[in-house]
């Protein structure tokens, strides 16, 4: 099948416009303000989408980081996702089909939850939110969904640690036949996915330029929003 994205910047400017769509809808009989939003990232491909999307509301960016759980035996497989304060998300399905032991899922959760903490001092000076997403429309980014460890992991430790207004969970393509999609669905207040094709192998694969996006990057644009980075 023909490529749906020329880059991330053409996703995001896509999914800009479908957002506000969305906003104009649900807020043309009330008092609304871009400053209620806030652009929430999965590094690091997301973080790419939601620069474009905050720039495009000039609104704020943060990110959340949220680590796969990769299994024993393929370490591309995600089997899970951790979160900062330890919560878990187990893919139950993905385990009965391939199961490891309770040793190395224990082991791997320690491990991730390291990597958790370095990245967020590296990318944002801090492991807290305190105050920044109560009461905000919370726009949750990636730049697609293939398993959704991750972005089921954040959506889930948003709702139980943030009092925010709303959630919207954006992205630009996830697979048609998609259980994710469905539990996602259920978290949000609302989904915006622009694609969802029936063959789906990865997400690199709707993309004409998928390329890898490195720490430096991720600081660079973290530092237009975060100044003690």
């Amino acid at each position: 099948m023909n490529t749906l994205f020329r880059d991330r910047i053409d996703a995001a400017q896509m999914l800009a416009s479908k957002i506000e769509s969305y906003l104009k809808y649900e807020h043309k009989n009330i008092a609304f303000s871009y400053k209620e939003l806030v652009v929430l990232a999965i590094p690091r491909g997301g973080i790419i989408l939601a620069n474009v999307i905050a720039s495009y509301f000039d609104c704020d960016l943060d990110i959340i980081v949220s680590r796969k759980i990769r299994h024993e035996l393929n370490k591309e497989l995600a089997i899970g996702a951790v979160m900062p304060d330890g919560t878990v998300f187990i893919n139950e399905r993905i385990i009965k089909i391939a199961p490891i032991s309770q040793k190395y899922i224990e082991q791997e959760i320690e491990f991730q939850k390291k990597e958790i903490t370095r990245r967020l001092i590296e990318f944002r000076g801090t492991t807290s939110y305190a105050g920044k997403l109560n009461d905000k429309i919370v726009i949750l980014v990636d730049d697609g969904i293939a398993t959704g460890a991750t972005i089921i992991a954040s959506a889930q430790w948003l709702r139980k640690n943030y009092p925010y207004k709303k959630l919207i969970i954006a992205v630009p393509v996830a697979p048609a036949t998609s259980d994710t999609v469905n539990v996602l669905s259920r978290i949000a207040d609302k989904m915006i996915i622009l694609y969802t094709p029936e063959e789906f192998s990865a997400v690199g694969q709707f993309y004409q330029r998928f390329d890898q996006v490195d720490d430096e990057e991720v600081k660079e644009i973290m530092r237009k929003y975060l100044f003690d980075v």
